[in-house]
């Protein structure tokens, strides 16, 4: 199926790098003029210049200040836009409650929960001179089965399943329509990151820590980022017009993260 997504303006943030990444390119690919936004400077200048639909910038989206600032430079730019993907997010600590650190917690709330409030509320007055458009927001399975040793992770995924409700209901009238995507287990290097704490904080070894966590798949396999692109990019489609508030999980069904 061809996406209708030719010459939509889109926002991504956090997208130079991982599902971020994958998900630009699926934009790109579909005919969209695309922005990426990300803190990583590096990545940004390695993918500057690489498409003539694509822009790209340093910001960090736990910052109302840079928030601001990536909005006026998109009024400029394109003086529209048809949808912003909320995709910055970090993993946070794995470690238990009570030895999580209130600034390990802050911070995570701040990238993953305050960072989706401050693009999407920037978003909104864009969205509505386009005259509607999608805001997708990329949550996580662990939004909706929890995740030990991983409480600010969690509870920032599970706010964002709050705030798609609540934002659908709010910006319907609009033609907005708001979804969260819930990855599952991702190939990638975070999960490999998360993989190694888990099997550190456990005593196990990676190999058999990555292993338990494919077989709480259904399907045995780990998610590949490109079937998040595809089913963000469809939620952006007009195919996907009639899909709003709605959290949908890409993960080949993880039964449990333990």
């Amino acid at each position: 199926m061809s996406l209708s997504l030719q010459d939509k303006h889109i926002l991504v943030t956090a997208g130079a790098n991982g599902i971020g990444l994958a998900i630009v390119r699926k934009f790109l690919a579909s005919g969209a003029r695309v922005h990426a936004c990300d803190v990583d400077a590096d990545a940004c200048r390695a993918l500057a210049g690489s498409h003539p639909n694509l822009s790209v910038s340093v910001a960090d989206v736990s910052s109302e200040a840079q928030v601001l600032d990536l909005y006026r430079d998109l009024a400029e730019r394109w003086g529209r836009l048809d949808a912003l993907v909320n995709n910055a997010g970090v993993a946070g600590p794995t470690s238990r409650l009570e030895d999580t650190t209130l600034d390990a917690w802050r911070q995570t709330l701040d990238v993953n929960l305050t960072g989706a409030f401050l693009c999407a509320r920037g978003a909104v007055p864009l969205l509505r001179a386009a005259g509607g458009g999608a805001i997708i927001n990329i949550s996580s399975v662990a939004g909706r089965l929890g995740f030990s040793l991983r409480t600010p992770y969690s509870a920032s995924k599970f706010g964002l399943a709050g705030l798609t409700q609540t934002w659908a209901m709010e910006l319907g009238p609009s033609n907005i329509r708001v979804n969260s995507v819930l990855p599952g287990v991702v190939a990638g290097e975070r999960v490999e990151r998360v993989i190694a704490a888990r099997a550190a904080a456990g005593g196990v070894s990676n190999d058999a820590m990555r292993a338990q966590l494919v077989s709480s798949v259904s399907l045995r396999r780990m998610t590949q980022p490109e079937d998040v692109a595809n089913q963000v990019a469809f939620l952006c489609s007009d195919e996907g017009a009639m899909i709003s508030g709605q959290s949908i999980s890409v993960c080949g069904n993880v039964e449990h993260l333990g």
